[in-house]
């Protein structure tokens, strides 16, 4: 592993070279792909050269703990090699960690999709809930939300809600979201008191650039059609709304939160990149879900991934069996124990592969 850190270092001081080359900085293409590789390696870089810092210094507090000192000296020297003995393990784990393969998409910004599945409208009035605890979290995470496109019922809740979450790392820390997610609680139209359960569905997507999904022109079919639901006068009166098909996939996208028809044609065709990247990996994946099955599950949309518990006050992630018992704080957006307990799980699974290999 030292050898592949070396290797980084030296190709991360080397980008740092040609970030300075005039050549490069008067090309945007290039200035734009090596800052993004040294960025990439940045954080691992730092790491090893901390981590080679701190073995020097154990190294020379060694060399002097043979050395005849008094016994101040030699305590204090005892006391050093203790904290760089401690720093050393952490930074070795903390680089084990660093060197994992990244999924590349992780940098990426999201398409969310809720639907409401089992359980009518208490099915679509907590679709309403998960997109009010993602946009929060996303607030807490300084990323910008973008409503898509939305299906209402009347009682206010989403039957099909899908926006867009704009910020760095955004997908690496909500792809673990795919799944369904199951609600037990009184409906606000219950008036026996019975608790209830009903389930939405949660998926995912990386946003794919053209230069990721290119979609050719004959491929597509495009329709207009009026807005319709809250929008105000345009509504039912201009056809601004855009429904995208793939025709080679069947595959549909359709937007009309904007008053533009260009505007929602070209948010339509970012979830139709989405869905068809979407598509193309789940078949790959289906491939090979024997050897995938992990802890946070094969990203099934239809399995079930966690449990929101109202009388209890309790949230359970069947994946990795957290629960916690804080309910409104989760749903008010506080996700990031449960977001952190999965990626540790992820990494752990990664890691004991790579030992087993």
């Amino acid at each position: 592993m030292l050898d592949r850190l070396q290797s980084l270092a030296d190709r991360y001081e080397k980008l740092s070279e040609l970030l300075c080359d005039p050549d490069v900085t008067s090309d945007t293409k290039k200035l734009r792909e090596y800052s993004k590789e040294q960025s990439d390696l940045q954080e691992a870089y730092e790491a090893y050269t901390e981590y080679k810092s701190v073995v020097e210094q154990y190294d020379a507090a060694r060399v002097m703990q043979n050395e005849k000192l008094d016994d101040e000296m030699r305590e204090l020297v005892k006391m050093e090699l203790e904290e760089l003995t401690q720093r050393k393990e952490e930074l070795e784990e903390r680089i084990k960690i660093l060197m994992l393969p990244k999924d590349p998409n992780d940098d990426k910004n999201v398409i969310v999709e809720i639907r409401g599945a089992a359980g009518g409208d208490e099915a679509a009035l907590f679709a309403s809930d998960l997109y009010r605890m993602y946009t929060k979290y996303a607030d807490m995470q300084g990323w910008r939300t973008e409503i898509m496109d939305v299906s209402m019922n009347d009682l206010g809740g989403f039957k099909e809600i899908i926006f867009m979450v704009n910020g760095k790392g955004a997908y690496s820390k909500l792809k673990f979201e795919s799944g369904a997610h199951r609600v037990q609680r009184i409906p606000t139209t219950e008036s026996g008191g019975r608790i209830h359960t009903s389930t939405s569905t949660v998926a995912v997507l990386p946003e794919m650039e053209d230069i990721d999904i290119e979609i050719n022109d004959n491929d597509i079919r495009v329709d207009t059609f009026c807005s319709s639901g809250a929008g105000g006068q345009s509504v039912n009166t201009t056809k601004s709304a855009v429904r995208v098909t793939h025709v080679p996939t069947g595959i549909v996208a359709t937007c009309q939160d904007g008053k533009s028809q260009n505007s929602n044609k070209e948010k339509a065709l970012q979830v139709l990149r989405a869905r068809i990247f979407d598509k193309l990996q789940q078949e790959e994946m289906s491939k090979y879900a024997g050897e995938r099955k992990s802890k946070v599950g094969t990203g099934d949309r239809s399995e079930r991934i966690r449990t929101y518990n109202f009388p209890q006050s309790r949230v359970t992630d069947h994946r990795i069996g957290l629960t916690l018992h804080r309910l409104d704080a989760v749903l008010n957006g506080d996700m990031e124990e449960i977001v952190s307990a999965l990626t540790i799980a992820t990494q752990s699974e990664l890691m004991d592969k790579g030992e087993q290999a």
